[in-house]
């Protein structure tokens, strides 16, 4: 399997991360990781904060604050605050507050407070109010979304 880990542009020693090709788990403590899974698909990730991803489809993310992912689509995310991301559709994320999103359609957010989403699909900017914190995306180039 073809991926990098990377910590301050160094290779991260293979000694601070598992990697469980069996069943497609790569779990670390470490934070500030650059992870490049590029086009590696069912991957589940665990790890601490300020990491950027780069993945396939069909992944799960398990984090700290303050990450960054890069998907194609079909992925769970849950998250501490200050997180960005940048998916495909079909994805569902839990997170703590000050995020942003850049999403296709068929999304499910349920997040903390001061949450911008931004629609690709039909180039539409979503600034939840207070109360609104768990909302699923209308279908493909339909605009708004409902409360749940």
């Amino acid at each position: 399997m073809n991926f990098s880990v990377t910590k301050n542009r160094q290779p991260l020693d293979p000694s601070l991360y598992n990697w469980n090709e069996e069943n497609r788990i790569f779990s670390t403590n470490e934070n500030g990781l650059v992870l490049d899974f590029s086009g590696l698909d069912n991957i589940t990730f665990k790890t601490g904060s300020r990491c950027n991803f780069k993945t396939g489809s069909f992944c799960n993310f398990d984090t700290e604050s303050h990450c960054n992912f890069i998907t194609v689509y079909r992925c769970n995310f849950t998250t501490g605050s200050n997180c960005n991301f940048t998916t495909g559709s079909d994805c569902n994320f839990t997170t703590g507050s000050d995020c942003n999103f850049t999403t296709r359609s068929n999304c499910t957010f349920k997040t903390e407070e001061n949450c911008v989403i931004i629609r690709k699909d039909i180039f539409e900017v979503i600034k939840l109010k207070e109360k609104e914190n768990h909302i699923k995306l209308n279908g493909c180039k339909i605009k708004g979304y409902e409360r749940l």
